[in-house]
């Protein structure tokens, strides 16, 4: 009773805040305000550089300044464009809104909801979120509807659906069953700022590998306790569903239905043929220059926005053909068309926050904080475990604030790397402490990227839905899975598992 009095004073607060694109635009117009002043301020931090040298001294850039703003105003059309989640978001939609609009969407979910048992539809929802990690930020456009329609199908909670496949997938995202695109990125940061101290280091692109693949359990075990005993209970309770669900309606499907799903599914399997055969040879052209299929580089890598729209769009108009919901081009064009009128609300945001962390970024506040608290975890001088600790709360804290990954570790792996190989620690280590709390912090910050995006699937079954109902729901998943990440990195550190492909966890100069 505590805890959901306590969640309900969360959502109560927070939804007294703006709707989170205006939001966005005060903290705009706030952090334009304190370039202006912090510009005054000499601050005596400096970047490291990919050498160890002193690299440029931290200046906040006055944005407030004519020449400044007028630089702002030129690239608002890129930042905007730019936007990580806007192009995903959109292309992707257009597949599903094929897939949708043709049937074969609902075909699929009902199939795969007479296949999930009814007490293990939080688990699979779960699975099916770490699953999608490989896909990137275009899971967050397909998996949502999916989770909401299975808990729907199952007599629960959509927007628990939502709430545990948004866990699984942004707060889970450092425990994974397959390499992932970030892992590249991760290990380029880490290797560079452990030549700081010992160029002969190298460090393996997968030497996180085996605790994100035993991350899984607690993300799935936290996750599944968090939504039966303390999210779903609270929704039913003060979050009612606006329409309902005609559960006979979804699960019925006809003979024909039924012979123009396998035939749609059947483009999918030959579509995964060709991949698979296409990407095989070692020089393959979907590969990236070292051979890695993963790469960033990989073409398979960049392609998977517009692969994505593919295994939607080619099935659905497949189905919606044979059933003849598509006569004509006309009615998939439309189909695409309207799945785009959901998102305009989103766009707008894009907009206004593709504004701001532009400023927030090119101001040099964002490597203020993080310098900043890097120094105050460096001036305490605690023993290993406890360092790793305090990195781990440093990075959850610094995530409320700075979402990207990659933004963050670019300033903090050269200084934390070498600092803890002083230390004796790894930077296998170092980095996997960083990944566990910034995964397990996205969920519950509203200045996540795609935060209105999950606030719009939520509302599709709860109008009332806003800021502050999402963030207190997210709330108890958050400490779970920050909890359950550090708990099995100190397990395989306790035990001895290795971290990954050859890593350590001490370090020792040779």
């Amino acid at each position: 009773m505590k805890i959901a009095s306590f969640l309900k004073s969360v959502e109560r607060i927070g939804n007294k805040l703006p709707d989170i694109t205006t939001l966005f635009l005060y903290a705009l117009i706030l952090i334009m305000l304190l370039s202006f002043s912090l510009s005054y301020v000499d601050f005596h931090y400096y970047l490291v550089g990919a050498d160890g040298s002193q690299g440029e001294k931290i200046a906040i850039k006055n944005y407030l300044a004519l020449s400044n703003f007028l630089e702002l105003v030129v690239a608002s059309t890129k930042n905007f464009i730019n936007f990580p989640p806007l192009a995903v978001t959109l292309v992707v939609a257009l597949g599903i809104g094929v897939a949708e609009s043709s049937g074969f969407l609902r075909v699929l979910l009902s199939k795969l909801a007479s296949l999930t048992p009814k007490a293990f539809v939080v688990p699979m929802v779960l699975l099916l979120s770490v699953a999608s990690h490989i896909v990137g930020d275009g899971a967050y456009v397909f998996l949502m509807p999916i989770a909401a329609v299975l808990f729907l199908s199952a007599g629960r909670h959509p927007v628990a659906g939502i709430a545990t496949a948004f866990a699984g997938l942004a707060g889970g995202f450092s425990a994974s069953f397959t390499p992932s695109i970030i892992d590249p990125i991760m290990q380029e940061f880490t290797e560079k700022a452990s030549h700081i101290l010992d160029k002969s280091v190298e460090v393996n692109v997968l030497c996180n590998y085996f605790v994100s693949l035993g991350g899984i359990v607690g993300v799935v075990l936290s996750c599944w306790y968090v939504c039966e005993k303390i999210v779903e209970p609270f929704l039913q309770k003060n979050l009612p569903i606006d329409s309902s669900f005609d559960d006979e309606s979804f699960m019925s499907v006809s003979a024909q239905e039924n012979k123009a799903f396998w035939y749609a599914m059947l483009s999918v399997i030959a579509l995964s043929v060709v991949l698979v055969v296409l990407a095989y040879p070692s020089d393959s052209l979907l590969r990236g220059k070292s051979g890695i299929l993963t790469s960033r580089d990989a073409v398979m890598m960049k392609a998977l926005v517009p692969l994505m729209f593919l295994y939607f769009a080619l099935p659905g108009f497949i189905y919606g053909k044979l059933i003849g919901a598509f006569p004509t081009f006309k009615e998939v064009f439309s189909a695409m068309t309207d799945s785009l009128k959901p998102l305009v609300g989103f766009i707008t945001f894009c907009f206004v926050c593709g504004q701001f962390l532009y400023v927030f970024n090119h101001s040099n506040i964002s490597k203020l904080i993080a310098l900043s608290g890097a120094d105050l975890l460096k001036s305490m001088g605690m023993p290993s475990g406890i360092t790793i600790l305090g990195l781990i709360i440093l990075t959850a804290i610094l995530n409320l604030f700075i979402t990207s990954a990659t933004s963050k570790w670019a300033v903090l792996a050269p200084i934390f790397v070498p600092m803890l190989m002083l230390l004796g620690i790894s930077p296998e280590l170092t980095q996997a402490a960083f990944r566990v709390s910034d995964s397990a912090i996205n969920v519950v910050t509203p200045l996540f990227a795609f935060y209105p995006l999950i606030i719009s699937y939520c509302q599709r079954y709860c109008s009332q839905t806003g800021v502050g109902t999402l963030s207190s729901i997210m709330l108890p998943f958050s400490i779970a899975l920050l909890l359950a990440l550090t708990v099995t990195l100190y397990l395989f550190w306790w035990l001895g598992i290795p971290l990954g492909f050859e890593s350590s966890y001490t370090y020792i100069r040779g």
